[in-house]
């Protein structure tokens, strides 16, 4: 399965929104060493996650939520 994950930082309140097929692992990820994106801003939660059967699917959402419809939508959500 794979995953689009939606992560708040605790620091500024931004959002940072992803796909993977571990989000456990990648929040780890986030929350130690830190992404090139996300280095300056952790601590993250997670506060959304949406499952899908294939990679292709779950980047097309990734996508979808990071253009202005999609982050409307993820306001309606959160």
């Amino acid at each position: 399965m794979y995953y689009v994950y939606i992560l708040k930082s605790l620091k500024n309140g931004r959002f940072y929104t992803g796909s993977t097929d571990n989000v456990d692992r990648r929040l780890k990820e986030h929350n130690s060493s830190g992404s090139k994106y996300t280095r300056t801003t952790k601590p993250f939660e997670l506060v959304y996650k949406e499952e899908f059967k294939t990679r292709s699917e779950a980047c097309r959402k990734e996508l979808f939520y990071k253009t202005g419809k999609g982050r409307d939508l993820l306001k309606s959500l959160l």
